[in-house]
């Protein structure tokens, strides 16, 4: 942020803002149905982390079966939601950091450590509900993991990334809090 003469007062929410979003993408793939859906005729097959809907023909009436039946379905929920659960924390925990105005960036740092962690219980999550599901569920015809599952991934990637950013902020304490004289390429004559 700093060295391409952006201004620290202008950009001091995006980090938090990048949370937000992240966490808008964490409720939708935990609401969503598109974990796994059929790819092709007939729509048979529709999944999400909580249950597997499937069709006797492409006319019939969905039924469904509940994934906390299984233990894997409960370990994936769960390794999901508390990946989920310490996003939230993270989010309002830089709420707080970047509304002081003074930061303290040992806490900033503190965030990247808990969004590493958050990374790990989502991952495994989003690891154990491809495996477990394709090997255990009786599937029909081509199915894929859909939009829902997505947006899984989309959140994990992005509380790995925004760790290295939370961590390696406070190297750059000086330049942020405008205790360095910038440096111009250009001067007037």
């Amino acid at each position: 942020m700093v060295k391409y003469g952006l201004d620290y007062t202008r950009c001091r929410w995006i980090l938090p803002l990048l949370l937000g979003i992240g966490v808008i993408f964490g409720i939708i793939a935990l609401a969503g149905r598109g974990w796994l859906e059929s790819q092709t005729l007939p729509y048979v097959q529709r999944a999400s982390l909580w249950e597997s809907c499937q069709r006797p023909n492409a006319d019939g009436e969905w039924i469904c079966e509940s994934l906390m039946n299984y233990a894997w379905g409960r370990a994936a929920a769960a390794t999901y939601l508390v990946g989920f659960i310490l996003l939230v924390i993270c989010f309002a925990l830089a709420i707080i950091a970047f509304a002081i105005d003074t930061l303290r960036f040992n806490f900033i740092r503190g965030i990247g450590g808990l969004l590493f962690v958050a990374a790990v219980f989502s991952v495994m999550g989003l690891v154990i509900y491809p495996v477990k599901f394709s090997t255990e569920i009786k599937m029909t015809g081509i199915n894929m993991f859909s939009w829902a599952y997505g947006f899984g991934w989309t959140t994990a990637i992005m509380e790995i990334c925004l760790g290295f950013f939370f961590c390696c902020l406070p190297n750059y304490e000086d330049q942020v809090l405008g205790n360095v004289k910038p440096t111009y390429f250009y001067s007037s004559p």
